[in-house]
């Protein structure tokens, strides 16, 4: 018979962990995942564990606890370096969805097209992690290892992402490109953020989501867009060139040459939206 853990310390958490668990937090994936059938494995529910909850800040950044839940971050008292995320949060399914999933959920899913991901790539954010012997942090760029995979061991629960403090007055955005607003798969989306410096791009980074296994940050757009004005020009500076780290699929939502049009165009919307 298949158990079910809902303890309320991380200590007891990381103590199960010690052999397999599927962990719940949200399950908002976990339950349409197994409609129809019988749960046979044996579940951690992480929901009623205090340290993974809530946002913090100090000198060095931010917090986002694992069991934040989408909805907690659009209503938290954020700077503008997190309108990206925010918007991103509006879109995590519908409000219901929002109420009860999770930042940790929606990373360690790991779905090509999770919609949290771009917006905390952008943010240059690090996944923090911990077992029964320690805890370690890892970039998220190096957290997410494919389609459905993370370099998560089968002992280690995710406990947080950090997001560092940026050095300059800081902006970003999100756009999304589905066959509807809401409760849909992304065909492409966006993330950015720019830190400006007396009018001028300081720092820029630009991550896509939903065009390979797993969301890309464009390095070269990014090198591009330093030292260029804050204006309106600032959308030609991309070039199709820029998008060569994207691996995009044909699939029923959009073909390959399609996302690649979706994709430009979105970056171009976004930078012009950032600008002004």
């Amino acid at each position: 018979m298949a158990a079910y853990l809902r303890p309320h310390r991380l200590d007891e958490a990381l103590n199960a962990l010690a052999r397999p668990h599927t962990v719940l937090a949200g399950g908002t994936d976990f339950y349409p995942a197994r409609v129809g059938r019988t749960i046979t494995e044996d579940v951690l529910d992480i929901g009623a564990i205090a340290e993974l909850k809530g946002i913090a800040t100090d000198a060095e950044g931010w917090r986002l606890g694992a069991t934040t839940t989408w909805s907690e971050l659009v209503e938290a008292e954020l700077p503008p370096l997190f309108h990206g995320l925010k918007q991103a949060a509006r879109e995590v399914g519908g409000r219901q969805i929002q109420n009860a999933g999770t930042l940790a959920g929606n990373l360690c899913n790991a779905s090509p097209a999770a919609d949290g991901v771009p917006c905390l790539l952008a943010l240059g954010a690090e996944i923090e992690v911990a077992n029964r012997s320690g805890r370690r942090r890892v970039p998220l760029r190096q957290f997410i290892t494919g389609v459905r995979r993370t370099n998560l061991a089968a002992d280690e629960l995710m406990v947080a992402i950090h997001v560092p403090r940026p050095r300059h007055e800081a902006r970003s955005g999100f756009l999304k490109l589905g066959a509807r607003r809401y409760l849909v798969i992304s065909i492409a989306m966006v993330a950015a953020t720019l830190e400006v410096a007396d009018g001028r791009v300081a720092s820029a980074a630009i991550a896509v989501g939903a065009c390979s296994p797993v969301a890309e940050r464009l390095a070269e757009l990014e090198s591009a867009l330093v030292g260029a004005a804050l204006d309106l020009g600032l959308p030609d500076r991309v070039e199709a060139d820029h998008l060569a780290p994207l691996a995009p699929i044909d699939d029923v939502r959009g073909s390959v040459a399609y996302r690649g049009d979706a994709v430009l165009a979105l970056v171009r919307r976004l930078l012009a939206r950032l600008a002004t």
